[in-house]
């Protein structure tokens, strides 16, 4: 409790440094250059440039949407601004005045050669007081060998340090031990529940719609809640404010298309992005309509759509949405049974930019989201649907301050109502209707303030600190039932609406700490406290469509989280090398999971639950050559992820389903000449955690299984090796249409990996000849893809 007092009163008393900073330097003139950094080609805001003075290592950085501010004594300045997709750029201005300057950075795929002058670059990972954030452009996932030839946003950040699979093809991740649940991924602002399309194995994100990503493992800042392991922020374009262009592509089982373009010139523009599979019109032909299964298939479908116009250089809105579904049918001519199982996300975001003045920018967001799950049935008169998810409506607003050179204070506050709809079953017999009672839909408000500092104190010393006020309350309607052991229920309470069952909320204090040994070398060091409000609970390792996402309750308590982190950064050859290695340790308290011997069932599921602790403590090193002919990472992690509940495993430690010993990943990308483009990734990891029967019996007849411990056993490890080559043809004559072929192998030496583990039965006992053998399921062995992607 005395770490959190501390750790919370450190903002406030950023103010009082404030105000004498400014109080001591009076006797000088100072002026403000504010504005936006931007892409030159197509007017898009640029995220996360660096804008420093005179090369000194105090700058700032360009927010979510471009903007930037820094103020200054008068005189004469050089200016620079960087970032890892642009070309450097520096201007000198002679600043007597308050002004505004938009940078207008050339992509460096654009670029035929260095236009500007320009001294070191890309040392963000070593200046920046931030642990454990890693951004990657879009540019960069694309060249990123790819699964069945989609370029997947999830699978290329599975590549990097403290991040793992959830199984082989899967778009599922685990961070530092952490669950699936417990990674806060955001799209435009709108939170995404479930990030997989066909069960798992693509991710929601297309990557023609997208701008940016970011993930955050350690240091979260205070503007972050809600989960305990990470922030994966994802950002979609805004549309070309300059030229209509169409980008797309063909693949071996989907098809993209996006358009782009301004609505009126340097005022507004929209993007329009849609991605559908096809393997339904590809399986068609095989089945015939004589088959019992005519009619069966699956598909799904993305759609993203984004327009923002500018009332002024002060006023900016912005409105984006994404729909994307799942559909899968099933039928059965023989015994006169069909199914119909859609799932999917649905998200509309609006966003209002207003600059206040040269040094106070804020960000107002409404969002809307609603992820649903459904099952239907039906067999001759007979009609089942079961239907599940979870909808969200959202307004926070965001401040940006910059009070001096040295500081950039960020403020602000959200509130999110939630409805969580678990399993709401009905059906039909003949003319008979029947709607139980589906006790199970809970609703919440769940509120954050909070306010954070990125403070400058010498060139040795930068502290980024802040601290987050939550809270999560369940309110009615609900009826809360008291229950016997047996589950039996003896008597009610009724909540009316938006009347209080249970409230939860505590500090959440966040600081890192940089100390630079030199240009080229820092020591971080950082600490996060973390609460969790919602949970999803599964029985699965895997994000499936089914899993069902639970909030805290008078039953269920909020996870919590403390992180300690240590990292020693190092950039070699003018930042060509940026290496570094960090160490971890979580504690994570109120953890989630069935009781042994739990079944699915349609009951309320937190009756079912049983709640423990987990933690995780590793090493992580990296390893990236950031420019050349030959780039790319590797990326090596040593860790272990335990946990414990009093109700498992006879009260005894086991490790996590997602616990890996050693964890590896190389990435390589060559360009071999103006046409051809190679890249390669190699994986290895230790093998999942898994339980495995020991013995079998024969009780009465019956063939029993004694289990071991959870978790005992390890399948094999896993690994696999991905190449691709991408060919962009260079006409002799300009042409509109630019176009290029990604020829891909995914599992090259086709490595059966184990997916899971089952054990067959043959013979019988009467005859003396039973024989029981555990068998491996592999899901993919090499899979080549070719994709062409074309653009005018």
């Amino acid at each position: 409790m005395r770490m959190i007092k501390i750790l919370a009163l450190l903002p406030i008393l950023v103010t009082g440094l404030t105000g004498f900073c400014q109080t001591k330097q009076t006797s000088s003139v100072k002026y403000t250059l504010n504005g936006y950094a931007k892409d030159s080609l197509s007017g898009e805001s640029i995220i996360g440039a660096t804008i420093t003075v005179n090369g000194q290592s105090q700058g700032v950085a360009s927010n979510q949407y471009g903007f930037y501010s820094i103020t200054l004594h008068e005189g004469s300045y050089d200016i620079s601004i960087s970032h890892i997709s642009y070309q450097p750029q520096i201007i000198h201005i002679e600043l007597n005045e308050n002004r505004e300057f938009n940078f207008n950075l050339i992509p460096k795929s654009a670029a035929i050669s260095e236009v500007f002058v320009y001294t070191k670059k890309r040392d963000a990972n070593v200046k920046n007081a931030q642990m454990g954030k890693i951004d990657l452009s879009i540019e960069q996932i694309k060249n990123i060998p790819a699964f069945m030839g989609e370029v997947d946003i999830l699978k290329a950040i599975q590549l990097l340090p403290g991040v793992r699979n959830a199984g082989e093809g899967n778009a599922g991740f685990y961070v530092r031990g952490g669950g699936p649940d417990q990674n806060l991924i955001m799209l435009d602002d709108a939170v995404v529940y479930n990030t997989g399309h066909l069960f798992g194995f693509f991710s929601i994100f297309n990557s023609d719609a997208i701008k940016n990503t970011s993930l955050i493992k350690g240091g979260m800042p205070a503007q972050y809640g809600g989960r305990l392991s990470s922030v994966l922020d994802v950002t979609m374009k805004d549309g070309n404010m300059n030229k209509l262009q169409v980008d797309g592509g063909l693949g071996l089982i989907a098809s993209r298309l996006s358009v782009q373009g301004p609505i009126k010139k340097e005022k507004s523009s929209f993007i329009v992005s849609a991605r559908r599979t096809y393997i339904d019109a590809l399986a068609k032909p095989f089945v015939p309509t004589s088959s019992s299964f005519h009619g069966s298939g699956y598909y799904f479908y993305d759609l993203n759509a984004k327009v923002n116009y500018r009332f002024s250089e002060k006023d900016r809105l912005f409105i984006s949405g994404y729909f994307g579904r799942d559909v899968f049918d099933f039928v059965n001519g023989k015994r006169s049974f069909s199914s119909k199982i859609p799932w999917g996300n649905s998200t509309a975001t609006i966003r209002w930019n207003h600059v206040f003045n040269r040094r106070l920018f804020a960000n107002t967001t409404l969002v809307y989201n609603d992820y649903k799950f459904r099952f239907t049935a039906a067999q001759n008169d007979f009609s089942l649907s079961l239907s599940s998810g979870i909808r969200d409506g959202n307004a926070k607003i965001d401040f940006d301050y910059y009070p001096l050179p040295q500081h950039k204070v960020k403020f602000g506050g959200l509130y999110t109502f939630h409805k969580f709809i678990p399993n709401v079953v009905s059906g039909q017999q003949d003319t008979t209707v029947f709607k139980p009672n589906n006790e199970g839909i809970k609703y919440a408000n769940e509120t954050a303030i909070y306010i954070q500092d990125d403070w400058d104190i010498s060139d040795k010393i930068k502290v980024n600190y802040g601290v987050r006020w939550s809270t999560f309350t369940q309110i009615g309607p609900y009826t809360k039932y008291e229950r016997d052991a047996n589950g039996n229920k003896l008597d009610s309470t009724i909540y009316k609406g938006f009347e209080k069952v249970k409230t939860y909320g505590g500090l959440e204090p966040r600081i890192t700490i940089r100390y630079a040994l030199n240009d080229e070398t820092s020591l971080k060091f950082a600490v996060n406290r973390n609460y969790q409000y919602i949970h999803l609970v599964s029985n699965s390792g895997n994000t499936l469509p089914t899993d069902l996402w639970v909030p805290s309750t008078y039953i269920v308590r909020p996870q919590l989280s403390w992180q300690y982190s240590a990292g020693f950064f190092k950039n070699f050859a003018d930042n060509k090398y940026e290496t570094s290695i960090e160490v971890y340790y979580k504690d994570m308290q109120n953890q989630v999971d069935y009781r042994e011997g739990y079944t699915p069932s349609l009951n309320d599921p937190e009756n079912e639950f049983v709640f423990g602790k987990a933690w995780s403590y590793g090493t992580e090193l990296f390893v990236n050559k950031t420019r050349g002919r030959l780039s790319g990472w590797i990326g090596y992690t040593l860790s272990w992820t335990w946990r414990k509940f009093a109700q498992l495993n006879d009260g005894m430690k086991f490790p996590a389903k997602y616990d890996r010993r050693h964890d590896m990943s190389i990435v390589a990308n060559y360009e071999l000449n103006k046409k051809w483009k190679l890249g390669a990734v190699f994986v290895y990891g230790t093998g999942n955690a898994t339980t495995m029967p020991e013995r079998f019996y024969f009780v009465n007849g019956v063939l029993t299984q004694e289990y071991s411990h959870i978790n005992q056993y390890r399948l094999s490890s896993y690994h696999r090796l991905d190449l691709a080559a991408t060919y962009t043809p260079i006409p002799k004559r300009k042409k509109k249409i630019k176009s290029s072929w990604v020829f891909s192998i995914y599992n090259v030496y086709s490595r059966m990996n184990p997916y899971f583990i089952y054990f067959d039965q043959e013979g019988s006992l009467a005859n003396s000849d039973l024989t029981i053998q555990a068998k491996q399921v592999s899901l993919f062995p090499v899979l080549p893809a070719v994709t062409w992607n074309f653009k005018f």
